[in-house]
């Protein structure tokens, strides 16, 4: 490496190699499912997708990836060592699926219900990712001042349940049931992960790119995917220098769709922090102690310059510092992976490569991590709290199940002008011992109430009543305001009705269970129990 170079980006060492093929896999994943779902669920058109939406994401790559190569050069110099790594940073894989099925698609769906157009309605729901997204990084830079106290105040097992109950709907479920529609690709690429994580076999190449290229011949020789003309055509189409614009004068004047959606991008962006501060931990154990506020300031400035140039989508330090350490992966990984990342953003090259490498070639290692998330939330926590981790667990299933089962109404012709949702939808599927009534209504706040429930019982296993009412009283004052559980149709999908008394019923029953810890504080306890 060049003297000037050297003195800009840092050393380089073999395992930088390693350590860049195993972060780039990754963010090329995390870019497969953004084009694959905005897409396929969305809807959007490849211009917004490949000329602004991955450029901007590009971008953010580049500055976080930067910065941590930064940190690590420095932590060195300052230790006088050569070996700290650079913490792996990239887009955070649970905030993508949250605000695009907890936001974009039904902000959308509200669009085109309100009768507006496919164009103004897909515009909309962009410009509301993009301002969850600076929702969510306002959150990250406010938290490099108070995280640790966040961090002291929550209980573990309320933060990763209710991350859970999203990895294990939204994630695990979503692409389990794929993988056995295309069971080929999909679970012989899954087998590879499994194997080589879990049973700790050994390939002749990193297990994600065994996985990822196993499911790529697979695919191509199976006849999953093929030579398709008119989409090289699209593809190609892409090619070229799509250099993202500032948004911010979309950002000011879609500002109050902050407000709708704080149930989705104030838990999220909580995640994030808490995420963040849990991954510091594990590289501090690894021998890399970083300063706690310098690296969420990093993470909320590239998720802002993500939301600043038209992304919708979040950014984090990754888990798994000790492996890209153990890998010999220094400072030369990361500013490598920001570089190419966003080269290919910004060039468009990632149009032809989703031609290459189908999402059912890479799914297997997004399964794995809604497999890895939901089985850390029971073993990071006590064993004592596990019930409150499956409590956590159950509103994101709920969540995910209300959207399978409103997507299969849809496809069967109903949620039209001329067929729109109704009551008498509920009561028939209640015949049919389908409580769509109550999936509908874990699903509005679904993470708020996760939240509120698994912190509940953990307060409660823990004998500390007061703090257990406080949370069901909480839970009681959002409900009455409607911003949990409370919901009505609209003609194709179901939306938050936000009122006085809206969510009357449920402020009632939470009331009562209030009532009920309070009593249960002044009751004798049984022996041998706590």
């Amino acid at each position: 490496m060049p003297a000037s170079l050297h003195r800009v980006l840092g050393p380089w060492r073999p395992g930088d190699l390693d350590g860049f093929l195993a972060l780039g896999l990754n963010n090329l994943i995390q870019i497969l499912l953004i084009i694959s779902l905005c897409r396929g669920v969305l809807g959007y058109p490849d211009a917004l997708i490949f000329g602004q939406i991955l450029p901007a994401a590009g971008v953010s790559l580049l500055v976080g990836n930067l910065a941590y190569s930064h940190l690590a050069r420095r932590l060195g110099a300052r230790e006088e060592r050569d070996d700290c790594t650079a913490l792996p940073y990239g887009i955070n894989t649970v905030s993508l699926f949250a605000y695009i099925f907890l936001v974009m698609l039904p902000v959308k769906l509200a669009s085109l219900n309100g009768g507006m157009s496919e164009a103004d309605a897909v515009t909309r729901s962009w410009h509301a990712g993009m301002v969850a997204c600076m929702g969510s990084g306002l959150i990250e830079t406010a938290g490099a001042f108070c995280a640790d106290r966040l961090r002291r105040w929550l209980p573990r097992a309320a933060l990763l349940s209710t991350l859970a109950g999203i990895a294990l709907g939204y994630i695990a479920l979503g692409f389990l049931l794929r993988s056995y529609a295309h069971p080929l690709v999909g679970l012989t690429s899954l087998a590879v992960i499994l194997l080589g994580t879990y049973a700790k076999v050994k390939w002749p190449l990193p297990t994600g790119l065994m996985a990822v290229l196993v499911g790529m011949v697979l695919a191509w020789s199976s006849g999953l995917i093929g030579p398709d003309d008119s989409a090289w055509q699209s593809g190609l189409i892409t090619v070229g220098l799509q250099a993202p614009t500032l948004q911010l004068g979309a950002l000011w004047t879609n500002r109050t769709d902050l407000m709708p959606w704080l149930g989705v991008i104030l838990p999220m962006g909580l995640f994030n922090v808490i995420g963040s501060l849990q991954n510091l931990d594990s590289a501090e154990a690894a021998g890399d102690r970083y300063a706690t506020r310098s690296c969420l300031l990093i993470d909320g400035i590239g998720t802002l310059s993500a939301a600043a140039l038209g992304s919708c989508f979040p950014t984090t330090i990754y888990i798994g510092h000790s492996g890209f350490k153990d890998l010999g992966a220094r400072s030369g990984y990361s500013w490598l992976n920001g570089v190419v990342m966003a080269s290919a953003c910004v060039l468009g090259l990632f149009g032809v490569v989703a031609l290459l490498i189908p999402i059912d070639a890479g799914m297997a290692i997004v399964l794995y991590i809604g497999i890895a998330m939901t089985a850390q939330a029971f073993q990071a926590t006590p064993a004592r709290h596990a019930p409150a981790v499956v409590l956590g667990i159950l509103p994101g299933l709920a969540g995910w199940g209300a959207q399978l089962l409103k997507a299969g109404l849809r496809t069967g012709g109903l949620g039209s002008e001329a067929r729109p949702f109704s009551e008498a939808l509920v009561t028939q599927l209640a015949s049919g011992d389908v409580w769509a009534a109550g999936a509908f209504a874990l699903e509005q706040g679904q993470i708020i109430t996760a939240m509120l429930l698994a912190a509940l019982l953990v307060f409660a296993i823990e004998g500390r009543f007061l703090a257990a009412a406080a949370c069901s009283g909480s839970a009681a004052v959002l409900a009455w305001f409607g911003i949990l559980h409370a919901w009505r149709f609209s003609s194709a999908d179901t939306v938050l009705n936000l009122g006085w008394g809206t969510g009357e019923p449920w402020a009632v029953a939470y009331t009562a269970i209030t009532l009920l810890i309070l009593i249960a504080r002044l009751m004798p306890r049984q022996k041998g129990e706590r």
